[in-house]
């Protein structure tokens, strides 16, 4: 998905990556979607975005082209998926592909991502030429660095690859590791391209292009799959692929990172600026920006240093399979498990705290900590009522999900089912890893970097101590998934401490109405997972009666089944969901139907009178 997906960020919920893709911030999170707003001034910007609604209607905007880019991006795993499966060759591959988000992440993507725009936000407000300047060098300077550590990361690809990929790595596993990741390496540039270009448009109120940009990497990463899958067929090996199957695939993925950040420089001239190459960077505030990106840098070299770590679990994890003869199971079904795992955050979360960042930065820069506070705790009460019902749906229906998605071609089989346990380990963290997201950009709107730099240590250090034992407990079959369950547990504890220092800091956070709140919402939805799993079994039992299967290979091969099992068990579980909040009268998700109401034709009238 040259969408934003992420490498499961260790930490840091930002997408920054799943593996191969731009970074989540750079794309999703920074792109805002009302597509024509000017400018804001300080007067305008106030009376602009003000109250849940606004953050509503403006969430909603964003979330229409975020799907739109997800939808494709969705495609695009599945075409690889079926090009190259689960097993060690595509293990190689994402290894390869996702070494350039890792370091293009660790060296500049956080800095830009969290600290930049606002910073691009307050220049606009406050040069005479409108932050012109200072976007001028911040660019010419990325650019700079950004080229050095493109060509020093290509040259130093075997090492690189070694820190990652684990000891028990065959020697053509690793070859095959080595020239993907050296094809893929020239993408850390054009994801800072994209990245710079999307955070100028962004800080000039214009929010459409950059959502749309991945489209067009995801729409051509599909096309190299198909290719390969027509002319190589789907048993590929990491023993039997050639030269020019590792050069297709390679250039092609790369190839779309860099058209993903070509299109958006003619966009650039229709909003009004003309960027100019400017190399004296003294007196533009980038020195004030850079002390301020240290402690950011610090966070994601925190977790990069675990996912170092997890890394080389997950690809052993294959290798182990493989010799016990279970399930293949590696990086590559880690990666797509979390790709399901973040798609209501990508869609839901990120359009929300996008729509919320501007409003927060505003008032912390005027010193209105209450309403820093006010905007955190509502935001985290309608993050609750819509994420809350997408992480039961996860739990339950997960082997659902990833049966659909990934029973073609290559990752037909088991292997397509099994990704969908792992989503349910990883969905039972989704809440609290969707809170953290918007308690990160609380501390960036006051300009605190190294308090969220010190609780990913402390997530870090947690997810560590979690993961590598029980990783070592668990048999062949379960490896993977411990890795997802020991990443969801880190949120529930880190989430916590993060709360309670961001309330600290702003005073106070409402936390026991909040608390009260979200309590309601997560009862509702208990409710409806229970609800959800009980329609799946007994849809499920009526198969197995149909075709004479066991209850655990019910699902496998069989993806009409499960779509069938998805879409009535989903039915039934938002349908309770929906009846729970209202007996529980949970006010911000009536908020939320009151705007959909009021934006689709026929109902408007509804909305306006109540009924």
């Amino acid at each position: 998905m040259g969408r934003a997906d992420e490498n499961p960020p260790i930490g840091e919920p930002t997408p920054p990556t799943q593996f191969g893709e731009p970074p989540e911030d750079g794309a999703a999170e920074a792109i805002e979607r009302p597509e024509d707003h000017p400018v804001e001034t300080a007067e305008t910007a106030q009376s602009a975005e003000t109250g849940e609604s606004g953050v509503l209607r403006n969430s909603a905007v964003m979330a229409i082209g975020t799907v739109a880019s997800r939808i494709t991006g969705v495609g695009r795993d599945i075409a690889v998926v079926a090009a190259i499966g689960f097993a060690t060759l595509s293990d190689a591959y994402s290894l390869g592909n996702s070494l350039p988000n890792i370091i293009y992440i660790l060296i500049v993507g956080g800095a830009l991502n969290a600290v930049f725009v606002p910073q691009l936000v307050r220049h606009i407000k406050q040069d005479a030429d409108r932050g012109d300047g200072y976007a001028h060098r911040l660019l010419t300077l990325t650019a700079i660095v950004l080229l050095v550590l493109s060509v020093a990361s290509v040259l130093l690809a075997p090492w690189i690859v070694r820190l990652y990929a684990p000891d028990d790595y065959s020697q053509a596993d690793l070859e095959i590791a080595i020239a993907f990741t050296r094809l893929c390496l020239p993408q850390i540039f054009f994801y800072g391209l994209f990245t710079m270009l999307s955070q100028v448009l962004n800080s000039r109120g214009h929010f459409a292009m950059p959502m749309f940009a991945p489209i067009v990497n995801n729409l051509l990463v599909i096309g190299m799959a198909l290719g390969f899958l027509y002319v190589a067929g789907d048993a590929v090996t990491v023993d039997t692929i050639t030269n020019g199957e590792v050069l297709w695939l390679g250039v092609g993925t790369t190839l779309g990172v860099v058209l993903q950040a070509l299109v958006l420089i003619p966009v650039l001239g229709r909003v009004g600026y003309r960027y100019r190459a400017k190399f004296d960077f003294r007196g533009y505030g980038l020195r004030k920006t850079a002390g301020l990106a240290g402690w950011t840098l610090a966070l994601v070299l925190a977790n990069q240093l675990a996912f170092i770590v997890i890394t080389r679990l997950a690809t052993s994890a294959n290798v182990q399979a493989a010799e016990a003869g279970v399930v293949a199971q590696g990086l590559t079904t880690y990666q797509k498990a979390y790709l399901v795992f973040i798609l209501p955050h990508s869609v839901i979360t990120v359009s929300i705290v996008t729509a919320l960042l501007p409003r927060l930065s505003r008032s912390a820069a005027e010193g209105r900590l209450a309403d820093v506070a006010a905007g955190i705790s509502s935001g985290a009460r309608l993050l609750a009522a819509l994420i809350v019902p997408c992480a039961a749906m996860l739990v339950v229906f997960g082997p659902m999900i990833t049966t659909v998605l990934f029973n073609f071609g290559a990752g037909s089989g088991p292997a397509a089912t099994y990704t969908g346990v792992v989503v349910t380990g990883f969905a039972l963290g989704l809440l609290p890893f969707s809170t953290f997201y918007l308690l990160l950009r609380g501390w960036y709107s006051v300009e605190d970097t190294r308090t969220p730099f010190l609780v990913t240590v402390v997530f870090n250090l947690v997810m560590l101590a979690i993961a590598v034992p029980l990783y070592a407990a668990v048999p062949p079959g379960l490896k993977v998934l411990s890795l997802a369950l020991a990443y969801a547990g880190s949120y529930w504890v880190t989430v916590l401490i993060a709360w309670a220092l961001l309330s600290r800091r702003l005073g106070g956070l409402h936390s026991g109405a909040t608390a009260a709140a979200i309590g309601r919402i997560v009862a509702a939805g208990l409710v409806a997972g229970l609800a959800g799993f009980g329609a799946a079994y007994l849809l499920r039992q009526g198969f197995i009666a149909i075709s004479h299967r066991d209850m655990e290979s019910a699902l496998v091969g069989h993806p009409v089944f499960a779509l069938v099992t998805l879409l009535v068990g989903g039915a039934i579980t938002a349908v309770v969901y929906l009846a729970g909040c209202r007996v529980l009268r949970v006010s911000d998700l009536d908020e939320v139907l009151t705007m959909i109401r009021s934006r689709l034709p026929g109902l408007r009238g509804r909305a306006a009178t109540g009924d």
